[in-house]
């Protein structure tokens, strides 16, 4: 076995797959290196600390008694070579620092625009702290007024009260507003790095960032996401005057009321960059440690350029085999959306945490499922949720299940834990094949071209619009950008107006596509076949095969997955010149393979084959 395929079958540690760790009951120093000795014996070699509901209050948020367990994790930790990753937040939303972050400043507590009716010639009565953003007419001739105010919004908290299942539930920040996000930073960034920078970048690569969100947890309806002085950052990133425009985030009735809320919408998640995810980003590189975590929604490309590894979470059954989830919806996108940015941002690892609140019918097939719909989207790394500390009453049910070691696999966890990492090995360092693109925007990705180029076996990356005036280079072949160069283009939305003189060139060499709901797939194939030859040929058509195909040490690897519970059987030919290895992803061993040959691939199957070494060259014929 050459070198390679040696590291295949024993990647390094660094690949492992790090569990979010509940701590969510009394601590222990001895118990606690007690299940870092267990986690490394089922091949886990670090995990996620992560301060969670059930904590007794001597424990609170970022004190010196809680911070103490820290360091008794990190050294352990560092004893026996594994990696510690700490998470930013007393539970979650992000952003509030258990709530600290009000009570220094009740200024920075969560804001939001509100309307109400005024009658002809009425004054907008204003109560303390609101500011007024405009006064608008709706278009049947009716006044309201648009106004700036505190927000009744929440973060879970760290503690039950008097023993649960009720729990704290700390004000929320305003992380529209810098100021609060430099206060937030202070309290919780600033005190990591004065007691751990020493280990930054090191044994502790990352600090985990969760679904920050302008609302938080909102206990009240019929508001949208704002902060004093919202509207003129608004208008700036927009490049219009929004106001009249204001009472359609109301009113359906407004005139094109869908698409100004969704401008709206795309103009706070371009704020929240600026705002809170910029910060964040450049303490981070500053400090020589990694920003990861996700944004708030699954599709949210735009936020991702700001971590270092980019993430994504597929959690609430959200995503299930041999469900219309796992092609459609906004859900089904993450994956590619989470791989997507790491490519076109040059980074190196994108991750994503599985599993959360499955509910305890989670099954051990279903977890391998999981994995494997990341890995052949082109995750690589993985952050289960989640492993408890303890199951102690009520904390069984808190988001369950435990996927490790109060479960019901956990004596056969490490053939996953070790599968999982030659996996993200695998998909780590390598040089992503694929010449297809569908454009996406800010805080939206198209699902439906994805499903007909995931069903036939057409690998593609969601681009952001942005890189097309940014950094790519288009031309007459097409779109260059980050190292990849795509003949085929697919647009599935109105484009920014800066985007106009590229998709227009794009358009003129005949690599653009506009996709609508009249567009058939057979209009959409049609057009990517004259543009990228296909990597894979299946026959019989095999709707629920996925592929991946990534070139790394010298081989070309294709990653195949059957999506679906019904086994798969047919000829299969790839676009290279072998000889091939078939290699097992459970074991790392590898054997001789035939292109063309029949491959089956039983029950949500993966199997992996790569070129036997050598020069790759692609042939000139499937």
């Amino acid at each position: 076995m050459d070198a390679t395929l040696s590291t295949f079958a024993n990647p390094p540690t660094e690949f492992s797959v790090l569990p979010f760790w509940f701590w969510n009951d009394a601590l222990d120093a001895d118990e606690i290196r007690r299940q870092i000795a267990d986690f490394e014996a089922h091949g886990v070699h670090g995990f996620i600390i992560h301060p969670r509901v059930g904590l007794p209050r001597s424990l609170g948020w970022m004190s010196e008694a809680l911070l103490a367990f820290y360091d008794v994790a990190i050294e352990e930790a560092a004893r026996r070579g594994m990696q510690a990753l700490l998470y930013d937040e007393g539970m979650y939303p992000s952003g509030s620092s258990a709530g600290q972050v009000v009570a220094e400043n009740p200024a920075f507590q969560t804001r939001c625009l509100a309307a109400r009716s005024l009658a002809e010639g009425e004054e907008p009565a204003l109560q303390a702290d609101e500011t007024l953003v405009a006064v608008v007419r709706r278009q049947g001739g009716e006044r309201m007024a648009v106004i700036d105010r505190k927000m009744d919004a929440y973060i879970r908290g760290l503690h039950y009260i008097d023993g649960g299942p009720e729990e704290d539930e700390p004000l929320a920040g305003d992380l529209l507003n810098p100021e609060a996000v430099a206060c937030f930073i202070r309290l919780v960034y600033d005190k990591f790095f004065e007691r751990f920078g020493g280990h930054f970048g090191g044994l502790i690569p990352a600090i985990f960032t969760d679904e920050p969100s302008p609302v938080g947890k909102p206990r009240e309806r019929g508001v949208w996401p704002g902060t004093t002085g919202i509207l003129a950052h608004v208008n700036r990133l927009l490049g219009y005057d929004f106001t009249p425009h204001l009472a359609a985030l109301w009113h359906d009735d407004e005139p094109e009321a869908e698409r100004y809320r969704a401008d709206y919408e795309r103009a706070i998640a371009l704020r929240m960059e600026e705002t809170w995810y910029a910060q964040l980003y450049d303490w981070c590189t500053e400090h020589g440690i990694a920003l990861t975590g996700h944004p708030a929604k699954a599709d949210d490309l735009g936020a991702e350029r700001y971590f270092h590894m980019p993430g994504q979470d597929i959690v609430w059954r959200w995503v299930l085999p041999d469900d219309p989830t796992a092609l459609e919806g906004p859900q089904s996108t993450q994956g590619k959306c989470g791989s997507s940015a790491m490519i076109h941002t040059g980074r190196r690892r994108n991750a994503n945490e599985l599993c959360g609140a499955f509910g305890h019918e989670l099954t051990w097939e279903e977890m391998n499922w999981l994995a494997d719909w990341c890995f052949v989207r082109g995750t690589n790394m993985l952050f289960p949720h989640a492993f408890y500390y303890s199951v102690r009453g009520i904390r069984l049910d808190e988001r369950p299940p435990d996927v490790g070691p109060n479960s019901a696999w956990w004596e056969r966890y490490k053939s996953y834990a070790d599968r999982c990492r030659r996996l993200s090995w695998l998909n780590t360092d390598s040089r992503h094949v694929c010449s297809i693109a569908v454009l996406g925007k800010v805080d939206w990705l198209p699902w439906q071209p994805a499903k007909v180029l995931f069903q036939q076996q057409r690998d593609f990356n969601y681009v952001e619009e942005r890189h097309l005036w940014e950094d790519a280079a288009v031309d007459e072949d097409g779109i260059e950008l980050a190292g990849m160069r795509y003949a085929a283009v697919i647009a599935a939305h109105e484009p920014d107006e800066r985007a106009r003189p590229a998709m227009r060139r794009l358009e003129e060499a005949g690599r653009l596509l506009h996709y609508g709901p009249g567009t058939s797939a057979t209009a959409l194939l049609t057009f990517v076949d004259r543009l990228a030859a296909a990597d894979v040929s299946v026959e019989p058509g095999a709707a629920a095969l996925r592929v991946r195909r990534v070139r790394k040490g010298g081989r070309d690897w294709w990653i195949l997955f059957n999506e679906e519970s019904a086994p798969l059987a047919g000829s299969v030919t790839l676009r290279a010149e072998g000889p091939f290895l078939l290699v097992d992803p459970w074991t790392g061993e590898s054997r001789s393979w035939e292109n063309g040959a029949q491959v089956t691939l039983g029950r949500y199957q993966l199997k992996v084959v790569c070129t036997d070494g050598g020069d790759v060259r692609s042939s000139p014929k499937i």
